[in-house]
Parts: C-alpha cells; structure tokens; sequence
C-alpha cells in the first residue's frame, strides 16, 4: 500500500444487497478505494466490481473458490472483508488472502450449521481463517466464538442513517397503519403477519397493513390475502430503495418482524428510528433492543394480534414505546458511529499486519 495512495478494501458480498451497497459507500466516504467480488452483481458507483459465474444453488458456492481466488489476486488488495459466513465468507477463506475480516448475517451462523457435518465444519474452518469476525448481536457472536473459539469478534451493527429514517410527529399519521419492512420468504413469516391482521380486524376494522419487501412467496401470499378478505386492508409495495422506506415508515405507528431465526434486523432499527412501536419476535437479539412488552413468540399469530390490538386501543402506549425507540437508536444505533468504529478495526488490522511484515 502506498502512502499516497488510499487503502484497498476488497468485499465479498451481493452487490445486489443493500446492506452490501451501504457499507461500500461509507467505506468509501472514509477514503478507502473499494472494489466488490459477487455473484450477484448490480452498479454501485464507485465500486470496481468481479464478477463470479452466477450461483444458484448452495453447493455452487464450493465450484466460486477458484474463481474468487483469482479475482482477489488480480485486485491485490490491502485488507479482505467477506459478507456472509458459508458463502462469500468461505471463498475468502479459500483465497488465503490475508488480512481477513468476515461479517456474519445470521441464517449462516444460527441455521446453516445445523443442516449437517460438512455445513458444520465448512462454517468454523472459515471462521478459524478470519483476523476478525463481527456481528450484530451478542448471540450471533456467541455461536462464532462456540466454532471457532480464539478467532477474534467484535459486535458492529449496521446501524441506521438517522438523517433519513427519523421520527415524524405522531399526530401527522393517519389512522393506525402498520408495516412489515421483511423479505417474503418462509422465515419471516409473513403469512402469520396476515392472520394477526385477520383476527385484528374482527375489533379493528380499521387496521391497515404495508407489505416491503418482496420475495419468492409474493404469489402465495397475494392468495393469503384474498382468502382472508384482505383486499381493502393490505397493500404491496415490494422493493423500496431508502426514500421510498421513509415514506412509508412516517405514515405508519407501528412496525412488525415476526422470523422464526434472526440477527439484529436492520428494518426492526430503522423502524424504531422513526419513532414506531414494534412488535418482535421473542428472539436474543430482539431482546437487546426491545422491551419485554412488544415481544412475542414466534410462531404465534393469536400472541401477535393480541397486542397488535392492545397498541391500537391504548395509542398512548405505542406513542411512547416510539418515542422510547427513537431514542435508544440515537443513543446506540447510529450508522456512522457503527462504520466509524469498523473502520478502525480495519486500520487496527492493516497496522497489525504491517507490522507482521
């Protein structure tokens, strides 16, 4: 690395993420050159992007290591960062590009592991191969540290823009809409969404739902709708970019993220920088930033409903489950302190490996 020339950071990620184009964007602000290794490519500007043959099943990912190796030594960066534990997480680990930071999501440390033997020991030698794991939750940390108990980890959140997603006064909003900010897909249950709001409605007529997202369980979802008598009261929006989020988000008093699995969700954060209530499931990582109140076990949409209609009875109550929200996210949840603090892991490590050699 040049001392006139900036530090390189190479990601492994989907380009096609937002939470990938976000942290190549603040890298970026903070004076790295940022290139991306993907399978799923999409522009980001700014961003030198190789890209893999496309990946459409798991076992596909095993086929990428020869590939990625070659695209992360013909970039020759000065630091690796993997987004993604058993996928862009182990073709870093195959590059044997090093220094090397891993981030994992999730479903990779909480679910993938469990599917066997070979996913099991797949995920820890990765994690073993890492100079420093993070995560956004202490219990996504804990699983890490059971795989691979010496590897370095460290809890950054992918925090929140708060000059965008900021509350609005809650008289401005109409009626009592709620909003599930959750991909469509089985695990963040969005058909149980629709049956709280089924049984909600019988006292509730006026309850409304907002559907962002999108996902492969679109078509059976519009179904759920329409056998339920949804039509009037749920409406699909799909993919939003931030602004679109915002605009939804000051409408809305209330947010809902019911998953069976999960790390900190960056939708249930953003959801209580603007202020909502939300309704969560029962999870350790929910349990860092939410109130016992608002929790509910997944899985039970009779529990969801009960207080989905609790809040719309007593909207002083969700007023000030909002208001509490929108102040623990300034106080811990901020995007640019998270990314700050990341990059000083990143210059802690380039100096680490200086050093080194």
């Amino acid at each position: 690395m040049s001392d006139r020339s900036p530090a390189h950071l190479c990601l492994l990620g989907d380009a096609t993420s937002v939470h990938v184009q976000r942290w190549a964007r603040e890298m970026l602000a903070r004076g790295w050159r940022v290139s991306l290794v993907t399978a799923r490519p999409e522009p980001i500007d700014g961003v030198e992007q190789v890209v893999l043959p496309p990946v459409r099943r798991s076992a596909d990912w095993l086929l990428r290591t020869g590939a990625a190796r070659r695209a992360v030594q013909r970039l020759k960066p000065d630091l690796v960062h993997a987004h993604y534990v058993t996928s862009y997480g182990y073709l870093a680990a195959r590059s044997g590009w090093q220094p090397l930071v891993i981030t994992a999501w999730g479903t990779d440390l909480l679910v993938t592991p469990r599917r066997g033997a070979i996913w099991r020991w797949l995920t820890a030698w990765s994690l073993r191969r890492a100079r420093l794991v993070t995560g956004d939750s202490d219990d996504l940390l804990a699983v890490a540290l059971q795989l691979a108990p010496n590897v370095p980890a460290a809890l950054i959140h992918w925090g929140v823009d708060r000059t965008r997603f900021a509350p609005v006064p809650w008289a401005d909003k109409p009626g009592f809409e709620a909003v599930s900010l959750r991909s469509w897909e089985p695990n963040y249950r969005i058909d149980l969404i629709l049956h709280a709001l089924a049984q909600v409605r019988r006292q509730q007529p006026d309850a409304r739902l907002h559907l962002l997202g999108g996902g492969s369980q679109e078509a059976l979802l519009r179904a759920l709708v329409e056998a339920l008598g949804l039509q009037e009261a749920v409406t699909f929006h799909g993919r939003l970019d931030d602004a679109g989020m915002a605009a939804v988000l000051a409408r809305c008093k209330l947010s809902i993220s019911v998953p069976e699995s999960d790390a900190t969700s960056v939708s249930v954060l953003e959801s209580m920088a603007c202020g909502l209530a939300v309704l969560a499931s029962d999870l350790p990582a929910n349990r860092h930033w939410l109130k016992p109140g608002p929790l509910v076990p997944a899985g039970d949409a009779e529990a969801l409903a009960e207080q989905w209609q609790m809040l719309m009875q007593d909207e002083s109550c969700a007023a000030a489950l909002g208001t509490a929200n929108a102040a623990r996210i300034a106080a811990e949840g901020d995007r640019r302190a998270q990314m700050d603090a990341m990059d000083a892991h990143y210059r802690r490590l380039l100096a680490e490996a200086g050093a080194r050699s």
